[in-house]
């Protein structure tokens, strides 16, 4: 089973490479997706991260929007993901750990 996963990843890898051989012209429709699919999965990701937030009970989202808001400042200042997703990840879990608990 494991050399069946490592045969498949290996293929799906190299499937790249010769589909797209060094000196060949990407087609567009491959460029589009590259530039559009990281956005939309984030905002994917941020869909499902804020779906089950209650704004009608106690805190009232205010964990989410602080965090939500920290997260998009750090970025927009700094441009570093791993930065703002970490930084607003802890800021998240102190929120709902010690402050609204």
């Amino acid at each position: 089973m494991i050399a069946v996963v490592a045969v498949a990843t290996f293929a799906t890898r190299a499937a790249s490479f010769i589909a797209f051989p060094k000196g060949k012209e990407i087609p567009p429709t491959v460029s589009y997706i590259g530039r559009v699919l990281t956005p939309a999965i984030i905002g994917m990701l941020v869909v499902y991260c804020l779906k089950s937030t209650e704004a009608l009970a106690y805190p009232y989202g205010i964990p989410e929007l602080v965090s939500c808001v920290v997260v998009v400042a750090l970025h927009v200042w700094k441009r570093n993901i791993l930065l703002s997703i970490g930084v607003g990840t802890v800021l998240y879990m102190f929120l709902i750990q010690f402050v609204f608990v």
